[in-house]
């Protein structure tokens, strides 16, 4: 889950791996074919989206891809998916960060989410789920990848929730219920091109965190 603009602004890691180069940096060669997999199963989907094309999206040669990725499709999967968990995972803590109020801070993430999802034309829903649900039950690195994007970004949410007074197991299940919904909301958003389901999930899951905290 993340907007079209955030993920432009989001600093990339560098073509090695390592540390986000500076902002405006060219990226890698190994960086652009991440992004330009990225885009494109995001879009479409893991089936839809071709070696060929991915790497005509990146400016880089075929045998360019299947060096970074010798593992093929489902190996640049992989890298995908973890590169939209970590955009989102960004997205996130900064939100939760800037709003002390747990309800406020979900009702301005779903706030971003809806913007995103209307600045791309409905194009642009969560990446992770877009490529891993075409996968499901047939390709279990990607699967186990996804699962751990969602692990994370609930783990996110509970320690925030933790830290605002809603008990141990209370705030557990009930980031795994935000998480859960917000992934339904941007979908039938982006399938609806209204985005009249998040911002319905945030008033609700605000009022949901609200009277967890009164308790």
């Amino acid at each position: 889950m993340k907007t079209r603009a955030q993920h432009r602004a989001t600093t990339a890691p560098s073509a090695t791996g390592g540390s986000p180069g500076a902002p405006g940096e060219t990226p890698g060669t190994r960086e652009r074919i991440v992004r330009a997999a990225s885009a494109l199963m995001q879009r479409q989907g893991y089936d839809a989206t071709a070696i060929k094309q991915i790497s005509q999206e990146a400016d880089a040669t075929l045998g360019s891809v299947y060096h970074f990725f010798p593992g093929g499709k489902q190996e640049l999967a992989v890298a995908a998916v973890h590169r939209g968990d970590e955009e989102f995972s960004g997205i996130l803590r900064e939100i939760l960060d800037a709003e002390p109020d747990p309800a406020a801070a979900l009702t301005a993430l779903t706030d971003s989410l809806a913007e995103g999802l209307r600045d791309s034309d409905w194009a642009d829903g969560c990446p992770v789920t877009a490529t891993a649900l075409g996968t499901a039950g047939r390709l279990p690195d990607i699967q186990r990848a996804a699962a751990a994007a969602f692990d994370r970004w609930q783990e996110l949410v509970r320690e925030k929730l933790t830290a605002s007074g809603v008990p141990g197991d209370e705030a557990a299940d009930l980031a795994c219920t935000i998480i859960s919904t917000l992934e339904g909301a941007e979908l039938a958003a982006q399938v609806t091109r209204d985005d009249r389901p998040l911002r319905l999930a945030g008033t609700h899951l605000a009022r949901l965190v609200s009277l967890s905290l009164d308790r």
